[in-house]
């Protein structure tokens, strides 16, 4: 219920204005409005007491306003002003009931020079705050596009543009080398973040960002616009050269063609914009040995091997392709390696065949001391794959049998020698563990074996807790000869604390009660 003299002012030319702002600032209607209620409020305050609940209400049609005086229904009062008990409240509205309002119209508020100036400073503020919530929600959605604007004006080599309705920021580190921009310029960009800060929201943008290139190609080449052909990945090195990995499932188009395009039009628009910065296009496969040849070009591979477990690669060249599969500064070799997720070491032909030599002469020299046979047939092992005395003492008896020069009985043999110097070994071991003082339970820590424990042991490494206390990159420097990968290094470092959770999970003793 309301009550008092119901008095209003009617001002039309309020709803013109509110308008007139809401579309030079692109912002709602509602809003402006509200913002205008607000500042009324504040001004009713001022007149009738900052203690009062006063609120404000424009009627969106007609323009009147509206002022109220709001006192809520309580069991005990705490604010006077702004509350009052449920007696005197039935006196004004007998249907009242606890936590409702008694609302009370006031006269309109004639702002004077002061009031007026108030007003006007809260109506710019909720503008401002009203805009650039909605500078935010129009860019939020857009990060990763690219947009175009005009430079506004540089600071400390930082680049200011202007979007239209906002302002962005081009960092320096974000521009290309040797690049620079004068008020006036037109610009392009990916917008790489939006953040929501105090002073408004800030775009940041970005020249040197991979996927730059990426929507510049979207932009030249129809075929990746209409998703016929995906770019898979992109390394760059801003303003100086760049890989783009290119795939389609269609048989009938030729990826890499369609991005460089008649005469290299297309790939020469992309560069044109990335000043200079020379780019290669090659075919994306998901056979990395394929991906690794592709991303190397134009350098000519001879071998590759994989070991998948490090993500290692190791790519053989010709002597004379050393440098340039390396490339200037490396960076052919790091951006393939950037391209492809792959770590690539390139060898010569003449380093590998000088490793797999010293390789076959360490592995020969281990099966002629244990195994006691000479150097042709300790050869001959490692030519067939065996690496190790294990294999040698574990494998299916046919495989040795059926090597030309070994035959059955020779095969068993070796492996009965091999693995009696496996176990005589292990007896070594074993006794060397006890004089270096090594407890059980870090010798049947899974991941490791004897040969690991007792480097360990020499180091002072004695116990599983002073195991745990390794970080993964120390263990791997404890034990060099046994090639871990970071991967098992680090797993066996979580085994090794494992028992410090069960003793942390698990629940105390109940203390039994005395009498």
């Amino acid at each position: 219920m309301t009550t008092g003299i119901s008095t209003s002012s009617q001002r039309p030319e309020l709803l013109q204005v509110a308008d007139i702002v809401a579309r030079e600032k692109g912002i709602e209607f509602e809003e402006v409005l509200e913002a205008m209620e607000l500042a009324i409020q504040k001004a009713g305050r001022a007149k009738y007491g900052a203690e009062l609940d006063i609120r404000t209400k424009i009627d969106p049609k007609t323009g009147e306003i509206a002022l109220f005086r709001y006192r809520e229904v309580v069991e005990e009062i705490a604010h006077e002003q702004t509350q009052l008990l449920l007696e005197e409240a039935k006196k004004l509205d007998p249907e009242i009931e606890m936590g409702g309002f008694i609302i009370e119209t006031l006269p309109p508020v004639e702002l004077g020079r002061v009031s007026a100036q108030m007003a006007k400073q809260v109506i710019v503020q909720r503008v401002r705050e009203a805009e650039r919530e909605r500078q935010f929600a129009d860019f939020k959605d857009r990060v990763g596009e690219i947009v175009s604007g005009v430079v506004k004006r540089t600071e400390y080599g930082s680049v200011t543009v202007d979007l239209g309705r906002t302002e962005s920021v081009l960092r320096r580190d974000e521009l290309l080398p040797r690049e620079s921009f004068r008020p006036g310029d037109r610009i392009r960009a990916y917008i790489v973040d939006v953040r929501r800060e105090q002073r408004g929201p800030q775009i940041f943008l970005s020249r040197t960002h991979p996927q730059f290139m990426a929507k510049l190609f979207a932009q030249e080449v129809p075929e990746i616009y209409d998703g016929l052909i995906e770019i898979r990945a992109v390394a760059r090195d801003p303003g100086s050269r760049a890989k783009l990995a290119v795939f389609t499932k269609e048989m009938s188009i030729d990826p890499v063609g369609a991005c460089v395009g008649m005469r290299g039009s297309r790939v020469l628009a992309v560069v044109n914009e990335l000043q200079g910065e020379k780019v290669d296009i090659i075919p994306w496969s998901e056979e990395p040995a394929t991906f690794i040849v592709n991303a190397l070009a134009p350098a000519e591979i001879s071998k590759v091997l994989i070991d998948e477990e490090t993500q290692n690669m190791e790519v053989v060249v010709p002597d004379d392709q050393l440098s340039l599969a390396i490339g200037r500064r490396g960076q052919n070799v790091r951006l393939a390696t950037i391209l492809t997720g792959w770590h690539i070491n390139i060898l010569t032909e003449t380093e590998e065949a000088e490793r797999r030599q010293e390789e076959l002469k360490v592995k020969s020299q281990l099966f002629t001391a244990a195994l006691g046979v000479d150097e042709v047939l300790a050869h001959l092992l490692v030519a067939e794959g065996f690496d190790t005395l294990q294999e040698v003492a574990f494998v299916i008896p046919e495989e040795l049998a059926t090597i030309e020069g070994i035959g059955p009985e020779l095969g068993e043999e070796l492996q009965s020698r091999a693995r009696d110097y496996i176990e005589k070994r292990a007896k070594e071991l074993e006794k060397k563990l006890k004089t270096l003082k090594v407890s059980e339970d870090l010798k049947t820590l899974e991941g490791l074996d004897l040969e690991m424990v007792v480097a360990l042991g020499e180091q002072k490494i004695k116990t599983r807790d002073d195991l745990a206390d390794l970080a993964g990159d120390e263990l791997k420097e404890l034990l060099p000869t046994f090639k871990l990968t970071q991967d098992k290094a680090n797993k066996i470092i979580m085994d090794a604390r494992a028992h410090w959770f069960e003793k942390e999970e698990k629940p105390e003793d109940p203390v039994e009660e005395t009498s």
